[in-house]
């Protein structure tokens, strides 16, 4: 692939979901270094007239929604049933609608 970290991440989100783990993946970096490029990635996206949109995480033994959690990274564990079994938050950038 060319181009930076971030354009390649970009244009991986511009195809649809993903989670931190695949963005690490195709662009070979660190799973802990993507939620860093995601905040640079939310700020430009504005400005391209897109929007980053996250689908939280949720715990999958009691089903408990992470609601206003607007972090990059993953929740430690369920506040409800205390598991740590939890989903990825996904991502995908999309056209802000005016």
């Amino acid at each position: 692939m060319s181009g930076t970290t971030r354009e390649q991440i970009h244009l991986a989100l511009r195809e649809g979901f993903a989670t931190a783990r695949d963005l690490s993946k195709r662009v070979g970096i660190p799973e802990r270094d993507v939620a860093w490029h995601l905040e640079h990635l939310e700020r430009s996206a504005k400005r391209r007239g897109e929007r980053l949109v996250l689908e939280e995480s949720c715990c999958l033994a009691c089903g408990f929604a992470f609601p206003g959690r607007h972090r990059f990274t993953r929740p430690g564990r369920c506040p409800e049933c205390g598991s740590t079994r939890l989903s990825l938050p996904r991502f995908r950038i999309e056209s802000a609608e005016p």
